[in-house]
């Protein structure tokens, strides 16, 4: 593609050099440059990409975009000069990739929990119907059928649109994507045209990156305020953001509780561990998904398919054949009678909201044993928060290592146990080999007990030091399970 055509999309400071040349990529990564390659510098967290700009050149890039100029130009090489990088290579790489997003249904679901539950239904629903789909998610990346591995729960600019564009020429109809934080604040999602986007909730997360509350939910609230007036917006009235989220947003909003008088209403008539009896917008429908909080997220679906298109009774049929995602409150039966489930509840908000549902299924028998870590440099504030909720709904608490990554485990777990009170420490083991930690949960659970491993989900590794180790907490339950 020509460079000229490329960079029209984006507001310019100044050029050097001809724009009449042809781009056969764009990166972002010096490392991949390659001759025909468009170069843009981006200021990164840990990096500025102006400090590797000589080595795009050795490497063969025909064209740099950057915010500021070179001290010394290479004649055959084009300089593009912009305000804030950052805030072009989304619109410079959907330009590249021919708009890709314009060619499909785009639909983005943010917010602190639910978003890989919300985003993975729907997909599963539309395909149900028939519908060519795409899926972008934290657990696993789709094209229809075919299985495209996730680094991040969005991708980056130019990786995005590049699978975006896979999709569009696989005929898909309708694409559902998790927008994370990192995402919207550092513009990967920039360019593109959501037809529709959903928010489930907010609660603490990210801190270590976003430094305050405020900024975190402001950058949540950003993606509903670039939303066009033909889009459509769905929010959660029951949580204190949802209509902090609408303000200023152009979209159809709509909206969805379990509380309170909404668009889309859901009362939990009855609840088991096999799923939940809801009645949605008046109509009763067995779905094989547990707890309020998938409640809400199923309400979350089942608004966006109104919105887009699909028959009430319909969508209903399709998703009570649906079953819950991967490492999402996922249940292990046990010969010996007693219940291990999975999830990924990595904040104190969700640790709350899965231990409180299995409170409400349990009904008073049994005991809860909670296997719960925290990950290594993230939020340090949420650990102490999560060991404390923790304790305070379950029965007995094994605080273990999750992924520590550059951290010694040791001062994780010590972090954690801060949060622990006094009075209750009999209640609480540290045992740090995460493995050793479900077995001894394994070893203390009776007939009629239930064991939640919360923290890792879907993930099948740890990651120490750098270095990721093959690690699968339900594997590790159905060994113990034999």
């Amino acid at each position: 593609m020509i460079l000229g055509d490329i960079i029209k999309c984006i507001r310019t400071v100044r050029i050097s050099g001809n724009t009449d040349i042809e781009i056969s990529s764009i990166q972002i990564d010096s490392r991949k440059v390659e001759k025909g390659s468009l170069f843009i510098a981006m200021r990164g967290v840990s990096a500025d990409g102006h400090a590797f700009i000589s080595m795009a050149i050795e490497n063969g890039t025909s064209a740099v975009l950057c915010e500021e100029m070179p001290a010394q130009m290479i004649s055959d090489v084009t300089y593009v000069m912009v305000e804030h990088a950052e805030d072009c290579v989304g619109m410079v790489a959907s330009c590249f990739y021919g708009n890709p997003s314009t060619k499909f249904k785009l639909v983005g679901v943010t917010g602190t929990n639910g978003k890989t539950t919300i985003a993975t239904v729907l997909f599963k629903l539309f395909r149900g119907l028939g519908y060519s789909c795409g899926l972008l998610s934290t657990v696993c990346n789709y094209i229809n059928d075919e299985a495209v591995a996730a680094t991040h729960t969005t991708p980056d600019a130019i990786s995005l649109n590049s699978l975006l564009s896979r999709m569009a020429a696989a005929g898909c109809q309708y694409v559902f994507m998790e927008c994370s934080s990192h995402a919207i604040a550092q513009k990967r999602i920039g360019g593109q045209k959501f037809a529709g986007g959903i928010f489930t909730n907010l609660t603490r997360d990210h801190l270590d990156y976003h430094k305050t509350f405020e900024n975190y939910r402001d950058a949540k609230k950003s993606f509903f305020d670039t939303l066009g007036s033909d889009a459509f917006m769905i929010t959660n009235l029951d949580d204190a953001n949802g209509m902090v989220m609408a303000q200023n947003c152009k979209a159809h909003i709509k909206t969805y509780s379990l509380r309170s008088m909404a668009d889309y209403r859901c009362t939990i008539l009855e609840s088991g561990f096999d799923g939940m009896m809801l009645k949605i917008n008046n109509i009763d429908t067995f779905m094989r998904f547990v707890g309020r909080f998938n409640a809400s997220n199923l309400l979350a679906v089942y608004g966006a398919a109104m919105m887009l298109g699909v028959e009430s009774m319909q969508a209903l049929t399709v998703m009570s054949a649906l079953t819950p995602v991967s490492g999402r409150f996922e249940t292990i039966p046990f010969k010996k009678g007693f219940t291990a489930i999975v999830d990924y509840a990595h904040t104190p908000d969700a640790i709350v909201n899965v231990l409180s549902t299995i409170r409400d299924v349990m009904n008073g028998n049994g005991k809860l044993i909670v296997v719960v870590g925290a990950g290594g440099n993230r939020d340090k504030g949420k650990r102490p928060i999560m060991a404390k909720e923790a304790v305070n709904n379950g029965d007995v608490v094994i605080l273990t290592s999750d992924n520590p990554r550059f951290e010694n485990p040791e001062d994780i777990l010590n972090d954690m146990l801060a949060g622990v009170p006094d009075n209750a420490s009999d209640k609480v083991l540290s045992i740090l080999d995460r493995k050793q930690a479900i077995r001894s949960a394994v070893m203390m659970a009776s007939k009629g007990d239930v064991i939640l491993v919360a923290g890792k989900g879907h993930e099948n590794y740890q990651e120490i030091n750098g270095v990721k180790h093959h690690f699968d907490d339900k594997e590790v339950l159905n060994e113990l399970n034999n």
